[in-house]
């Protein structure tokens, strides 16, 4: 039997295989076998390069087909919500005035206080009021006896035009007879013209009876027998009072709405205010709202209703929910004092922002907002990609 001999794994093969990942195996081979049926270490390198390429061959294909696979998980995933930072806390806010004029006399509120709807601010003087109020009724008293004498009248000039009826007929018939007479040459001419003078001067007075009569009842307002309440000038009188008394009750400035004021110290005691002059700021805090500047190019599926989520900067990690109460039916640009003349000169295309008005809905919890904070909106529209959306753009 020939004897076996174990061929020990050269220096040289050791560092091929560490180099290149083979295992170099080490063979038993009989002793006088020939050379050519040991492993020699050019057959092992030209066996390692060509798994080498069959593994390059493999990710050359995959590769691609996986940054294709990938890249359709993300466009199918995404497109569903849309955000923009450029969005700003929104307040009510008023500038507190009166619409009528007088002297400031008190002041209730400091700086920077809470107040609630219907809380007193400040005062003017009421005395100019009161005074104006007082003379309204005395007016409105003098205007009820001027009707009431005029209905008075009205009914005299009545009886004065029965009177001038009753004497035109009698200075008719007294010419008639005169006339008569003068026919036949037994009155003098004397007394035919005195007849005359008579009836026409009768004739005048009812005429001008008449006159009088209508022209008190134009005074009356065309109704003579109605109750003096509804006559014009009555009526008049009374909104003179109503005037008073609302100016009056207006001289006590209270607050339209929920807010904090601001900006006091602007208005001081013995200031004289006219009608509509500013005193302070009030900025509302029970209405709460987001103005959000979006891209044209982000609204395609943005509706009224849509959630959302908001972040504001002065309070990192908290976040409030939304509600999209509107989207603007024009850019900013369209009620800017000078709009873009894109019609003229060069053009350069530039994407739009719509406004788009949020509701936050805020807890109890939930940290006060200020107007004009800086915030973050992200709009889930629901809207969900597909593979016809691909196919379509093609």
């Amino acid at each position: 039997m020939a004897e076996l001999q174990t061929a020990r794994r050269s220096p040289v093969a050791e560092n091929i295989a560490e180099h290149l990942g083979a295992d170099v195996r080490s063979e038993v081979v009989p002793s006088g076998a020939p050379q050519s049926a040991k492993v020699s270490p050019a057959d092992t390198r030209r066996e390692v390069p060509s798994k080498k390429a069959r593994l390059r061959r493999v990710l050359l294909l995959l590769g691609p087909l996986v940054v294709l696979v990938g890249g359709m998980y993300v466009y199918l995933t995404g497109g569903r919500y849309v955000s923009t930072d450029n969005a700003y806390v929104k307040m009510d806010k008023l500038a507190v005035a009166s619409d009528s004029s007088g002297m400031v006399v008190d002041i209730r509120v400091k700086e920077g206080e809470g107040v609630n709807q219907g809380q007193v601010l400040f005062r003017f003087d009421p005395q100019p009021f009161e005074i104006a109020l007082s003379a309204a009724k005395a007016q409105f008293g003098i205007v009820r006896t001027e009707i009431r004498n005029l209905q008075a009248t009205y009914r005299q000039n009545l009886a004065q035009l029965e009177q001038a009826k009753s004497d035109v007929t009698f200075y008719d018939a007294a010419y008639a007879r005169q006339l008569e007479l003068s026919k036949r040459n037994i009155v003098s001419q004397a007394a035919f013209d005195q007849a005359k003078r008579d009836q026409r001067s009768a004739q005048q007075r009812l005429v001008a009876a008449q006159q009088q009569v209508e022209a008190t009842l134009a005074q009356l307002g065309g109704v003579a027998a109605g109750v003096i309440d509804d006559h014009p000038r009555i009526k008049h009188a009374k909104a003179q009072i109503e005037k008073a008394e609302r100016d009056l009750a207006r001289s006590v400035v209270k607050a339209p709405f929920a807010g904090i004021v601001t900006n006091v110290s602007a208005l001081q005691i013995g200031s004289y205010l006219q009608p509509g002059q500013a005193a302070f700021s009030l900025v509302g805090t029970e209405h709460v709202w987001i103005d959000a500047s979006m891209k044209e190019t982000d609204l395609t599926f943005v509706r009224p209703g849509n959630t959302a989520t908001v972040t504001i900067d002065t309070y990192p990690g908290v976040i409030w929910n939304a509600k999209v109460i509107s989207v603007s039916p024009a850019s900013g640009a369209e009620f800017s004092v000078l709009p873009a003349q894109n019609a003229s000169g060069n053009w350069v295309k530039v994407v739009q922002r719509i406004p788009v008005r949020l509701e936050v809905i805020a807890e109890a919890k939930s940290p006060p907002l200020r107007a004009g904070m800086s915030a973050v909106v992200e709009i889930d529209t629901k809207h969900q990609r597909g593979l016809a959306t691909i196919l379509a753009a093609r």
